[in-house]
C-alpha cells in the first residue's frame, strides 16, 4: 500500500474525527444557547413584573353600618366606553335605560385598565383590587400562580352566572360553601353564530329562574334575605359580537341594546324581588374594551377605556360639574358635560363596591375607594377612606418586614417616607382627625397615606431591580463574548494554525479568582434567603466571563490578523455597517415603515455590485421584488376587515405563479405530488370563499369545508416529503403546501404578502449563488437538499466578511415577516376570523395554535431558503447560525433595557413585546432551522431516490 493512500486515509479518518467533534460541540453548544436564553427571558418577570401579592395581613372593614345589603355587579365583556356613552347622528342613545340611570339616577365615569387588557386580567381588577401580575402569562391569564382575596371570597354569599372560565376564577380562590356559580362552558360561544348575544340572553333567562326558584325553596331565599351578598351577570355577547363583527358594526349596536333591555329587565326583577327596600346597590363596568377591528389584549385607549355606572344604595345622585378635570372632551361628545364625571383606576372598584355592603376590603386590593361616587355622610366617607388606608399599609407593612428580613442589615436601605414610625403616626394623625370630627382633613390626610403606602410597595416591589438587571447585563455580555470566541476560533480563519479544540491551557490563579467570586456571591444570596433564580443570575456571568479570560489570546490573535489582512480602516467600517443594521433592526419593531426603508436599501445591493454587469436581469428581479414587498409594511393592519375578493385574488395569483414554475421545472423534476398541491391550492381557495360566505350570510361553518381545511393543514407536513430533495422542486413544494394553509387563513390581502415573500427568497437565493466565489458556477437545478447531510464531510468553506450580509437578511426577512401584514409587536393580536375555516367554536389552545402556526409559516419559508443559502454556499448550518444568535443577541440586550413598568400603558405593554418577541425569535431559532431540515432534505424511506415525475 503505498504512502500517499495511507495519508489520503489517515485524512479521511481525521476529518471523520473532526466531523464528529464538530457536531457534538454543536449540539452541547445549541442545548446551552437554549437554556441560557431561557435564564434571559425569564429574568425580566423577575426584574420588572414580580407578583405584587403579600400574605398576612389582617382583614379590615368600616366600622359604620353600611348604605347597601346586597350589591349587583354587572361586567360587560368587550364594552368600551365610547360605544355606551356616545350619541348617533340623531343625537340618540344606543342604551336609553343605562342613559337614563346617567341622566336622572347614579353616578357615572370612565374606569382606566391597565395592559393586558383580558378578560382574566380585567376581572381580577375589578373584584381583587389589584393587577394580575405578568408572571401569569406563563399560564394564559387562566389562573394566576399565587391565591388572592376578592369581594366575592369577602361577601356572605355570592352567586354568579356566566363562562365558566370567568366564574372559576373566584370559586377556586373563595371558599366554596359561599360563592355559588351557574356557567355554561366555553364551547357555547360560537364566533360564527348569527346571534352571538345570546349568551347574555342565557344569563338573563337564567337569572330570573333563580329568582322564581327561591320562592319555592326557604333555605335559598332565607339566603338572600341576608346581608353583604353578591349577585354577579357576566355578559360575554359584546366580546364575542365584537370579534366577530367589529365594535363599529350594526350587531354589537343591537347587543348594547340587548344589554341594556336585560340590565333593565334584571333590576325591576331584584327591586320587585326585594319589594323596592331601597337596600341595592347596582354596578356596571367592563373588564377590557376593544379595538375598531376586533381585538383587545394592548394598550390603545379604545380597549383601556371602560364604562363604570353606579346606582341605587349608596350611590350619588347627577350632579353639575365642580370643574373641568378633564382635557380630553369626552364629557362634551358624549353630550354629557353637565353631569359630573368621576373617572377611577379598575382596581379602586373593589372597594368601593367593599364599601357599599360593609365587608372587608380585599386583602390584596392596590384600590383607592372613590369617594365622588358615595352618597353618605362625611363621617362614613372619612371612615370608609380610613378603611383603606389600614388595609393598603398593612399591605406596606408586610412587604417592609418580609424585605428587611431577607437583607443584610448593612445593605437594606428603608422606605424613607415612611421609616421612623411615620406610617404610624400617619394612622394616629387620621384617627384624631376623625375623633375631632375634622372629617375634610381626615380625608386629605387619608389620600396622602394611600399614596405613600402605595409608593412604599412599589419602591420594595422593585428593590433588587438594579441589581438583578446588573447581573444578567454580565451575563449577556460574558454570553456574547464566548460567541464571539466560537464563531472566531472554529467558523474564521482569523486564527490560522489555532483551530484545536479551543480548550486553553489552565491558569490556577485565573480559576481560583473566578471561583472566589462564585463563593462569595453565594454566601451573600444564601445569608439573605434569596429565591433560587437569584443564584442562577447572579452566578451564570461567573463561568461565561472565566471562559473569555482564559481564551484571550484567541481575541488577540483575531485582531493581529484582521489589522494585518484588511486594515483598521475597513474593520472599523464593517463593525459600523454591523451596528447600523442592528439598530435598523431595532428601530423596525417600532415602527412598521422602518422594513420600508430596509427593503427599499437592500433592493439596492445588486445594482451597487458587480452582479448588476453579469446578471442584469436577476438583478432587476431582485430590485422590483423588493419594492413590491416594501409596499406591505405600508399598508393598514390586516385583521380589521375581512375582503373576500383580495383572498380570492390572491390565491388565484398564487396558483398562477406555481403553475408558472411547474412549467419552468426540467421533465424529470415535474412530480404528479406538485400538480396535486397546486390543485390543493385551488380547492382551500374555493373553501375560503365558501366558509366565509357562510358565515358572513349568518350561517355556519359546512362541515366539509371544515374537514377539507384541517386535511389540508395536516397534508402541509407530509407532502414535501414525498417530492424528491432536489432544491427547486422541493422549494416549490414546500411553498405551494403553506400557500393552501395561508389563505385558509387569511382574511384581507396577506395573501400577496406571501405570494412577493416567496418571490423574494427566490430572488435572495439566487442573488447569493450568483455573488459567490466558490458557488457561481453551479446551477441550482442540479443542487440537492441531501447535500447538507454532507457539507462537513466536503470542502465547506470558513466564513468571509460578506457572509456577515446573509446572516443579517436573515435577521431582516424574519422581522418583515412578523411586520409585513401586521403589528404584532403589541400582544393585541387575537383575531379569531382567521381561523373561521377551521373552527368557529371558542378554543383558546387551538385558536391560538392555529394563530401562531399562521406567523410560523412565514419564518419557515425565510428558514427554508436560509438552508438553501448554506447548501449553495457550503457553508454548515452553525457558522451563520453564530453570526444570527449574535446579531439577535445585541437586539435583545438593547430590549431588555427598554423593558419598562411605568409610564403609559401603551410604553409598558410595547417594552415587553419586543423583548418577548426577540427572545422567541432566539429560543426558537434552533427549531426553525430543525422544522427547515425537515421540509427541505426529508424523505420517506419508499420514496427515496426516486422523483415522481410525470
Amino acid at each position: 500500500m503505498s504512502s500517499t493512500h495511507i495519508s489520503h486515509n489517515s485524512l479521511t479518518i481525521g476529518q471523520r474525527v473532526r466531523t464528529r467533534d464538530s457536531a457534538r460541540m454543536d449540539i452541547r453548544l445549541a442545548v446551552i444557547a437554549f437554556a441560557i436564553h431561557i435564564v434571559f427571558f425569564v429574568s425580566i418577570f423577575d426584574i420588572y413584573f414580580t407578583s405584587p401579592l403579600v400574605h398576612g395581613m389582617t382583614p379590615h372593614s368600616t366600622k359604620l353600618p353600611p348604605p347597601a345589603k346586597r350589591l349587583v355587579l354587572f361586567v360587560t365583556d368587550g364594552l368600551r366606553a365610547n360605544k355606551l356613552f356616545s350619541l348617533d347622528g340623531n343625537g340618540q342613545t344606543g342604551a336609553p335605560y343605562l342613559r337614563g340611570i346617567i341622566e336622572n339616577t347614579g353616578s357615572w365615569g370612565i374606569s382606566h385598565t391597565r395592559v393586558p387588557t383580558e378578560s382574566r386580567p380585567g376581572h381580577v381588577a375589578l373584584i381583587g383590587g389589584f393587577y394580575e401580575d405578568v408572571s401569569a402569562v406563563s399560564k394564559g391569564w387562566k389562573e394566576n400562580p399565587v391565591e388572592f382575596d376578592s369581594v366575592f371570597n369577602e361577601s356572605r354569599y355570592t352567586w354568579s352566572w356566566g363562562n365558566i372560565e370567568i366564574l372559576n376564577i373566584f370559586i377556586k380562590e373563595a371558599q366554596v360553601d359561599h360563592v355559588f356559580a351557574h356557567a355554561y362552558g366555553s364551547e357555547e360561544v360560537d364566533y360564527a353564530e348569527a346571534l352571538p348575544s345570546k349568551m347574555d340572553t342565557w344569563v338573563f333567562d337564567k337569572f330570573e329562574a333563580f329568582l322564581d326558584d327561591s320562592t319555592s325553596d326557604p333555605k335559598l331565599a332565607s339566603r338572600l334575605q341576608e346581608d353583604k351578598i353578591v349577585l354577579f351577570l357576566y355578559l360575554i355577547g359584546l366580546d364575542t359580537t365584537g370579534h366577530s363583527y367589529k365594535p363599529h358594526s350594526q350587531e354589537y349596536r343591537e347587543n348594547i341594546r340587548l344589554v341594556d333591555e336585560g340590565v333593565e329587565r334584571m333590576v325591576e326583577l331584584i327591586e320587585g324581588y326585594y319589594q323596592r327596600d331601597g337596600r341595592t346597590a347596582y354596578v356596571l363596568s367592563s373588564d377590557h374594551g376593544m379595538t375598531d377591528w376586533g381585538s383587545h389584549g394592548s394598550s390603545h385607549p379604545d380597549e383601556t377605556l371602560t364604562p363604570l355606572l353606579a346606582w341605587g344604595a349608596g350611590i350619588n345622585k347627577p350632579r353639575p360639574p365642580h370643574k373641568n378635570n378633564y382635557q380630553d372632551n369626552f364629557s362634551e361628545e358624549w353630550g354629557l358635560s353637565h353631569l359630573q364625571r368621576s373617572d377611577v383606576h379598575q382596581a379602586d372598584i373593589a372597594p368601593l363596591m367593599a364599601s357599599l355592603i360593609g365587608v372587608p376590603y380585599p386583602l390584596n386590593s392596590v384600590g383607592t375607594l372613590p369617594i365622588a361616587y358615595l352618597d353618605n355622610s362625611l363621617e362614613f366617607q372619612a371612615e370608609s377612606l380610613f378603611t383603606n388606608v389600614r388595609q393598603v399599609m398593612a399591605q406596606f407593612e408586610v412587604k417592609e418586614e418580609h424585605k428587611q428580613r431577607t437583607t443584610l442589615s448593612l445593605f437594606f436601605r428603608p422606605f424613607k417616607p415612611l421609616t421612623d414610625g411615620r406610617s404610624l403616626k400617619l394612622i394616629s394623625e387620621i384617627e384624631v382627625l376623625l375623633e375631632a370630627k375634622a372629617f375634610n382633613d381626615s380625608i386629605t390626610k387619608s389620600h396622602e397615606a394611600i399614596r405613600a403606602a402605595l409608593d412604599g410597595m412599589d419602591y420594595y416591589q422593585t428593590y433588587d431591580r438594579l441589581f438583578l438587571a446588573a447581573s444578567v447585563t454580565l451575563g449577556y455580555l460574558g454570553w456574547m463574548g464566548y460567541l464571539l470566541f466560537q464563531l472566531i476560533h472554529y467558523h474564521t480563519a482569523l486564527t490560522p494554525g489555532n483551530h484545536g479544540n479551543g480548550q486553553p491551557p489552565s491558569s490556577i490563579s485565573t480559576t481560583l479568582i473566578f471561583a472566589s467570586i462564585g463563593i462569595i456571591v453565594s454566601a451573600l444570596l444564601f445569608v439573605q434567603s434569596s429565591p433560587p433564580m437569584y443564584y442562577i443570575y447572579c452566578l451564570l456571568p461567573v463561568p461565561l466571563w472565566h471562559a473569555i479570560c482564559q481564551r484571550y489570546r484567541t481575541f488577540s490573535t483575531a485582531y493581529g490578523t484582521i489589522n494585518r489582512d484588511y486594515g483598521i480602516s475597513t474593520v472599523l467600517v464593517t463593525l459600523g455597517l454591523s451596528i447600523a443594521g442592528v439598530e435598523i433592526l431595532v428601530l423596525s419593531l417600532f415602527y412598521r415603515e422602518v422594513v420600508s426603508l430596509g427593503l427599499l436599501a437592500i433592493a439596492m445591493w445588486p445594482l451597487m455590485s458587480s452582479m448588476r454587469k453579469d446578471h442584469l436581469g436577476v438583478s432587476l428581479g431582485w430590485f422590483l421584488s423588493c419594492l413590491l414587498l416594501a409596499i406591505f409594511p405600508l399598508m393598514p393592519v390586516v385583521g380589521r376587515d375581512v375582503s373576500l375578493p383580495l383572498i380570492i385574488a390572491a390565491g388565484s395569483c398564487i396558483l398562477l405563479a406555481g403553475a408558472i414554475c411547474f412549467q419552468q421545472l426540467p421533465g424529470h423534476d415535474r412530480s404528479w405530488v406538485l400538480l396535486a398541491q397546486l390543485a390543493a391550492l385551488a380547492m382551500a381557495t374555493l373553501v375560503a370563499y365558501l366558509s366565509r360566505s357562510s358565515i358572513e350570510r349568518g350561517g355556519s361553518l359546512p362541515a366539509a369545508n371544515k374537514l377539507i381545511s384541517w386535511s389540508v393543514l395536516v397534508a402541509s407536513f407530509f407532502v414535501p416529503s414525498l417530492v424528491s430533495t432536489a432544491m427547486l422542486p422541493r422549494l416549490l413544494s414546500v411553498g405551494l403546501s403553506f400557500s393552501a394553509v395561508y389563505i385558509l387563513m387569511s382574511t384581507s390581502h396577506e395573501g400577496f404578502f406571501y405570494l412577493m415573500l416567496c418571490v423574494v427568497m427566490l430572488h435572495w437565493l439566487i442573488c447569493e449563488q450568483k455573488s459567490s466565489r466558490t458557488a457561481s458556477h453551479l446551477k441550482l437545478g442540479n443542487v440537492s437538499f441531501s447535500d447538507a447531510i454532507n457539507l462537513d464531510k466536503g470542502p465547506s468553506r470558513k466564513l468571509e466578511l460578506v457572509d456577515l450580509r446573509c446572516a443579517f437578511f436573515f435577521v431582516f426577512f424574519i422581522l418583515t415577516a412578523f411586520f409585513g401584514t401586521g403589528n404584532i409587536a403589541s400582544i393585541n393580536s387575537f383575531d379569531p376570523s382567521s381561523v373561521y375555516c377551521f373552527l368557529t367554536v371558542y378554543n383558546s389552545i387551538v385558536m391560538g395554535s392555529l394563530l401562531l402556526w399562521k406567523i410560523a409559516i412565514l419564518f419557515i419559508l425565510v428558514t427554508c431558503t436560509f438552508q438553501a443559502i448554506h447548501v449553495v454556499l457550503r457553508v454548515p448550518t452553525s457558522s451563520l447560525f453564530l453570526v444570527v444568535l449574535l446579531m439577535s443577541d445585541c437586539m435583545a440586550l438593547q430590549f431588555f433595557f427598554l423593558v419598562r413598568d411605568s409610564g403609559s400603558w401603551l410604553e409598558i405593554g410595547t417594552s415587553i413585546s419586543h423583548y418577548v418577541i426577540v427572545m422567541c425569535i432566539i429560543l426558537f431559532l434552533n427549531l426553525l432551522l430543525v422544522l427547515a431540515k425537515f421540509f427541505t432534505a426529508f424523505t420517506f424511506p419508499p420514496m427515496r431516490g426516486k422523483t415522481h415525475s410525470l
